[in-house]
C-alpha cells in the first residue's frame, strides 16, 4: 500500500503520541519503533525527490 507524506506523518504523530504516554507494551514498542523508522525513510525519500524535482525546475 503506498502512503502519501501527509499520512505518513500524520502516523509518526500518533506513534509519537503513544510513546510520550507510554501505554504500549515492550513488544508494541518494539512493533511502533519499526513502523515509525520506516515513515521516517519514507518521509525523507519524498522530501528528497521532491527537492531534486524542484531544483531540476530551476536549473532549465
Amino acid at each position: 500500500m503506498k502512503i502519501n507524506y501527509e499520512k505518513a506523518m500524520e502516523e509518526l504523530q500518533q506513534i509519537v503520541g503513544q510513546l510520550q504516554e507510554d501505554s504500549l507494551s515492550v513488544d508494541e514498542l518494539s512493533a511502533k519503533v519499526k513502523r515509525a523508522a520506516e515513515l521516517i525513510a519514507l518521509c525523507r525519500e519524498k522530501l528528497r525527490k521532491t527537492e531534486e524535482d524542484l531544483e531540476g525546475l530551476f536549473e532549465d
